[in-house]
């Protein structure tokens, strides 16, 4: 089993949903109709927090094991290209919250200890590499978009 998660960005801050029960990062499984990772990053955040995605870069993954089944978790970057109407998640119906941080608050916010922090800082230098993207670690306040 493969799921794939995004660091999403826009404007330095990465987007974070607030499940109501706690965050994470847009993402899911890949389905039938996904051409490939990118596309199953690109149709999970227009589902669960209703962004386009332009840009993408890979990250890595992390190998788990739950339930005694092995798991790649897939971790991207990229770039938000647009903010689209709310709607409810298709999948479970729930309407998710959309947070914009600075990457401290992400890494803090999601709780994933010190894989979720090489994964910001992993994220930040793609972004800054690849794309131009200052990507500010602190001190930026939070947005509820």
């Amino acid at each position: 089993m493969v799921q794939v998660y995004g660091w999403l960005l826009h404007q330095g801050r990465v987007l974070v949903q607030d499940t109501g029960s706690g965050f994470n990062l847009p993402g899911g499984r890949p389905e039938p109709e996904d051409a490939d990772l990118v596309a199953t990053l690109r149709r999970e955040a227009r589902e669960e927090s209703q962004v386009t995605v332009a840009e993408t870069r890979y990250l890595g993954y992390e190998r788990v094991v739950r339930s005694g089944q092995p798991r790649a978790l897939v971790r991207m970057v990229g770039v938000i290209d647009e903010f689209l109407p709310r709607h409810p998640d298709p999948d479970g119906g729930r309407l998710l919250g959309r947070l914009l941080c600075p990457l401290s608050e992400a890494t803090h916010l999601l709780d994933w200890g010190t894989s979720g922090q090489d994964q910001s800082r992993a994220a930040a230098v793609e972004a800054e590499q690849g794309w131009g993207i200052s990507v500010p670690t602190s001190a930026a306040a939070l947005l509820v978009v």
